[in-house]
């Protein structure tokens, strides 16, 4: 099987070289770049805070809330399970919300019926930091995804250490190998997981990990463009045992309804509600969209 980047016990051999993802396809020179800044960005914290002192950090932060049991919940319900993201800018869309707030954004999102919050916390690309992360937590009971990209076991301790309940693997970014760590690390936190994959090539590979959550990303991450028939092309390849959830591009009713129909009754849905005057409202339209 292929593998998308050189990331071994030495993760910070040069990622910068463009490399074949498992569906052959190079990747994008976005991505390139952001991968590689995130190694040179971990490579530099991790001097500031070794392995041993992060992870002290991680297992005194309490214990995570249940994100795969919400979802589960949602699901088992027939409710959409909505994972709602905080977010202020992307290297797609730019800056998405000025001023921001997300306390006051999860807090709306709550209210709206989300089941789990989603934060970035990628500074460069996304202007998103880990205080972001605090606040939307404190400011509710929702479980909290901590969305960026995860190159290295440390990441997890760190997210879990800043308050985050999952993590975020991207298949398109990390080895068989460096996938499984981290969602060792993180399974070891009692964290949850969402593996995130574009392509049939990608699901078989994320398959091979043992979390029930499946993220079918409508957005290629080589080209950026995005295609919410990503999801229906996908979803009925995902095994019962697992839950899809549909990420990127959900913007309407209609659109919730055709991935409840390919069977993702879960759905990750950040721009489109931080777009709109009143991001509660516009996720209580899609919760009850189904």
């Amino acid at each position: 099987m292929d593998q998308t980047l050189p990331v071994t016990d030495a993760p910070f051999s040069d990622p910068t070289r463009s490399a074949p993802s498992s569906s052959g396809a190079a990747l994008s020179d976005t991505l390139r770049q952001i991968l590689a800044a995130k190694y040179l960005e971990v490579q530099a914290r991790q001097q500031e805070t070794p392995l041993g002192e992060m992870e002290r950090r991680a297992r005194d932060a309490g214990r995570p809330r249940p994100f795969t049991a919400a979802l589960c919940n949602a699901v088992a319900e027939m409710r959409v399970g909505l994972i709602a993201e905080v977010k202020r800018a992307s290297p797609s869309g730019g800056l998405i919300r000025e001023p921001f707030d997300p306390a006051g954004i999860a807090r709306a999102y709550e209210a709206a019926g989300a089941a789990c919050l989603s934060v970035l916390t990628d500074e460069q690309w996304f202007q998103g930091t880990r205080e972001h992360l605090r606040l939307a937590r404190e400011a509710t009971q929702l479980p909290v995804l901590r969305k960026d990209f995860m190159v290295d076991p440390w990441q997890v301790f760190e997210a879990r250490a800043m308050g985050a309940d999952a993590i975020l693997i991207i298949m398109a970014a990390v080895t068989d190998e460096m996938a499984e760590r981290l969602e060792d690390t993180a399974r070891g936190l009692d964290m949850g997981v969402l593996v995130e994959v574009h392509d049939e090539a990608e699901l078989q590979r994320a398959l091979g990990l043992e979390t029930r959550l499946i993220g079918v990303n409508n957005r290629d991450l080589r080209s950026l463009t995005t295609d919410i028939a990503v999801t229906e092309r996908l979803a009925p390849l995902i095994p019962a045992d697992r839950i899809p959830v549909a990420e990127s591009g959900i913007r309407t009713p209609e659109d919730v309804r055709r991935m409840v129909h390919a069977g993702a009754r879960c759905l990750l849905v950040g721009e489109h509600l931080l777009r709109q005057p009143d991001p509660g409202a516009a996720a209580r339209a899609l919760v009850e969209a189904a």
